[in-house]
């Protein structure tokens, strides 16, 4: 681990409300790239907690004042052609701090962070596993995005597969993110290769949910729910692969190969026969438009602070476009770049306040860039 030489300071848009971030610390995972990272947002003991993932090895940082970055736990999986895509933070029973991480092989591994070893190994998924998102007010459930154009649904502490959502009208290609809804703990997007988004609901099987908290047998006895028809498809956001989907209240921002990220809404209308499985039908607006320029390779993911003040984004050329989802139009605030980092940033995470932001990079780097200073 090594500081970088000479800070170089994010710029800033224009237009008179900006942030501006230094660049502190740069740490090396080796020569593979750092596919994902993320901050520990759902524990208030631990909000200074970064993971990330690289080849086979899953890293615990703690990003400590003043630009401080320490190793605090590394987990090198049993499978050395392991590659990890993915990894996120769940609040364990007694409040343990507990990691998912999943990539190619399609195996999900659930870390206990204070006992230092793997307490679960799911196996479900016919393929790599591209995203992995644990419910905001459910913290055992996990959610899993994956190349078999499935998405499953777990419950970490009981061992269970609770939902399974694919078939007739799922996706018809990878999926490669998704998202619970922030204020409705039953309704899921997500979005894929086939260039689809898709609502789906969990109200009609919420007692399944229930159950697979208290279910003692065998996890492969669980009576999995099937869900094959979503509450509605929209295919009119974008025409190329969607790589990164979050809900931003009600609306929902995505993002593809178009060197931009979207805020829309659709506005269904209910079906027109109660119990129709068909999708609903409806109209699509289009919010706002966030450029990000050369931003045209995929699996590329941006990430929101806790309260989704800012959107963080990195681009093919090494740059962070940090942007205020608060105004209208949008504010560019600040970009990050410097002159010894070029290549693609996979993913971008946020602090639970905005003050710090973590890039991963395809060289294997990550970088930590902290807030000096705001103006409105």
């Amino acid at each position: 681990m090594a500081p970088p030489g000479g800070a170089i300071r994010g710029g800033a848009s224009s237009r008179g409300k900006r942030r501006e971030y230094k660049a502190v610390m740069k740490v090396s995972e080796g020569r593979k790239p750092v596919f994902g990272g993320c901050f520990n947002t759902i524990d208030p003991r631990y909000l200074d907690m970064f993971a990330s993932v690289s080849g086979n090895r899953v890293s615990v940082y703690k990003c400590e004042p003043g630009g401080a970055t320490s190793v605090v736990q590394l987990f090198l999986d049993e499978n050395k052609e392991e590659s990890f895509y993915t990894v996120a933070w769940m609040r364990g029973q007694h409040g343990r701090p507990l990691l998912a991480a999943s990539g190619s092989s399609g195996v999900i591994r659930i870390i206990d962070c204070w006992r230092e070893r793997v307490v679960h190994s799911f196996i479900g998924h016919g393929g790599s596993v591209n995203e992995v998102r644990v419910h905001p007010s459910h913290p055992a459930l996990l959610l899993s995005a994956g190349k078999d154009e499935s998405l499953r649904l777990w419950n970490t502490e009981t061992g269970v597969c609770v939902a399974i959502m694919s078939g007739t009208d799922g996706h018809r290609n990878e999926v490669l993110s998704a998202d619970f809804h922030p204020g409705d703990e039953a309704i899921i997007a997500s979005c894929g290769m086939d260039s689809s988004i898709r609502v789906w609901s969990l109200r009609e099987c919420w007692h399944v949910v229930d159950q697979s908290g208290s279910w003692t047998d065998l996890p492969s006895k669980f009576p999995t729910k099937l869900l094959q028809y979503p509450l509605y498809v929209v295919c009119d956001v974008h025409t190329n692969y969607i790589d990164c989907l979050r809900w931003y209240g009600d609306f929902i921002l995505t993002k593809s190969v178009d060197n931009e990220v979207i805020l829309w809404r659709w506005c269904h209308k209910p079906a027109t026969e109660p119990g129709s499985t068909h999708p609903a039908d409806g109209t699509l607006d289009i919010l706002q438009r966030y450029p990000v320029p050369e931003c045209g390779f995929w699996f590329i993911k941006f990430d929101l602070d806790l309260t989704a003040n800012i959107m963080a984004i990195g681009n093919c050329v090494g740059k962070v476009y940090v942007y205020d989802l608060q105004s209208s139009p949008p504010i560019l605030l600040s970009t990050l770049s410097r002159k010894d980092c070029k290549t693609q940033i996979r993913q971008t995470a946020v602090s639970h306040d905005g003050r710090i932001i973590m890039s991963c990079d395809d060289d294997g780097w990550l970088w930590r860039w902290d807030l000096v200073t705001t103006h409105d």
